[in-house]
């Protein structure tokens, strides 16, 4: 479990990976949890999951919990692969209920009853999966808490 923890301080590609994803998804739970944004905040994400959409009210919740304290963990590199495995599954069970048979593109014309295509999620992917191969990487408190142990052994060696 500690080496899922550790990360290359030095690494800016991991903390390019890691706020885009935040500056990107932040948004969207805070629209979800606080109601910002123009978002429904908790009770009108909650009765949109599980009364239009049909989830358990647990999905929804995660949904909820995952958006925002995930991106939040993400911007500071605070446990990244975890809340980037769980921002993973989160966008794999939206392309499964609500954008699968979209196509690829997304609906930028507004086309009424059309909705949104994959597009923005293999980028999306993309960026979890570098994020769930380096970890949180420069300026992150995964960096900062975790190597500490690491770098005093290596120094004694």
């Amino acid at each position: 479990m500690n080496r899922l923890l550790l990360t290359n301080k030095r690494n800016w590609v991991a903390l390019y990976a890691r706020l885009a994803i935040a500056i990107v998804i932040f948004p969207h739970g805070a629209q979800k949890l606080l109601g910002w944004f123009g978002g429904a905040g908790f009770q009108g994400t909650m009765y949109y999951m599980t009364d239009i959409v049909e989830v358990s009210w647990i999905l929804g919740f995660l949904v909820i919990i995952v958006e925002f304290f995930g991106s939040l963990l993400l911007a500071a590199g605070l446990f990244t692969r975890y809340a980037a495995l769980a921002l993973a599954f989160n966008f794999i069970g939206v392309l499964l209920v609500d954008i699968g048979g979209n196509g690829f593109f997304m609906n930028w014309a507004k086309v009424e009853g059309k909705g949104e295509g994959y597009e923005y999620f293999i980028l999306l992917f993309g960026l979890i999966i570098i994020t769930l191969v380096t970890g949180g990487g420069k300026l992150s408190f995964d960096a900062f808490l975790f190597n500490k142990k690491r770098r005093f052994s290596n120094r004694h060696r």
